[in-house]
């Protein structure tokens, strides 16, 4: 159950105490529900995340913890650096790890991973499905974050990706432009494989644009949704079978084409 707790203190007191009196809950779980993203406070005019339990607040602090032991106990897969650039770097996102937290935890996100890991400050600069799996950049400096965002925000950004989806399909580069949510979506898809015994169909998809579920829409739309596909298909025993295989771009950093793939122990899906 998600309970939301709203404090303010009345005297100087460390952030789990004021936090433990007001929710009945033990400080241990305090302390880690902080460390996991759950804790909110406003330093500075903006609200961010409190982490540190043994912090000493002022009478008149207020603290707002977002408690959801069902969030709190997820344990997913780590992603995986493959290539840090200095300004960004290059991350495979596993099934299951979404691109960045909520008000109830950050810590089953690749943003709060690649803090932790590369200990820099970091910047969303796209978003991938929490259910996809695939390639992500990480911005380490805001400029960074802006100049790369643009590139997918304008259309320079070649994204392929990689779908199993059911039935037996073959397309060559087949124009899919089913408008998403009211909006211009189009995607492109090509037969890279089909399975007789298990009757599904590897495909290439290529998006020109980037509206919410795109693909997962797209597909669904033709009759072949994507095998895992909880919302547009049906539930199986793999996840979603849709992976961001690949990006290419010419960089605004570097001023170079800029080719990125996955490496081929990452770029499997199931039958």
């Amino acid at each position: 159950m998600r309970r939301k707790f709203d404090v303010t203190t009345e005297q100087p007191e460390t952030a789990s105490e004021a936090l433990s009196q007001a929710s009945g809950l033990p400080r241990q779980r305090i302390k880690d529900a902080m460390n996991k993203g759950a804790c909110w406070w406003t330093l500075k005019g903006k609200t961010v995340r409190l982490r540190r339990a043994t912090k000493e607040l002022k009478a008149g602090t207020r603290l707002q913890l977002y408690y959801d032991e069902k969030v709190l106990s997820r344990k997913p897969e780590a992603a995986t650096l493959i290539e840090d650039k200095s300004r960004y770097s290059v991350w495979y996102k596993p099934h299951g790890l979404l691109a960045q937290g909520s008000q109830w935890g950050d810590h089953c996100s690749l943003l709060r991973h690649a803090e932790l890991e590369l200990k820099r400050p970091c910047f969303l600069i796209h978003r991938l499905d929490g259910d996809a799996a695939g390639l992500m950049l990480i911005a380490h400096d805001s400029k960074a974050a802006g100049a790369l965002s643009q590139c997918f925000a304008g259309r320079t950004m070649a994204k392929h990706y990689l779908a199993r989806v059911t039935g037996i399909i073959n397309a060559q580069n087949q124009l899919i432009d089913t408008p998403v949510d009211g909006k211009a979506a189009i995607s492109r898809a090509t037969t890279l494989s089909v399975d007789e015994a298990t009757e599904t169909s590897l495909l290439q998809v290529i998006i020109e644009t980037g509206r919410k579920h795109q693909i997962r829409k797209h597909l669904q739309s033709i009759g072949h949704p994507i095998i895992g596909d909880r919302l547009y298909g049906k539930p199986a025993r793999v996840p979603l079978q849709l992976l961001a295989a690949s990006l290419e771009f010419h960089c605004p950093l570097s001023r170079q084409r800029v080719k990125l793939a996955l490496p081929e122990e990452l770029r499997r899906l199931s039958t």
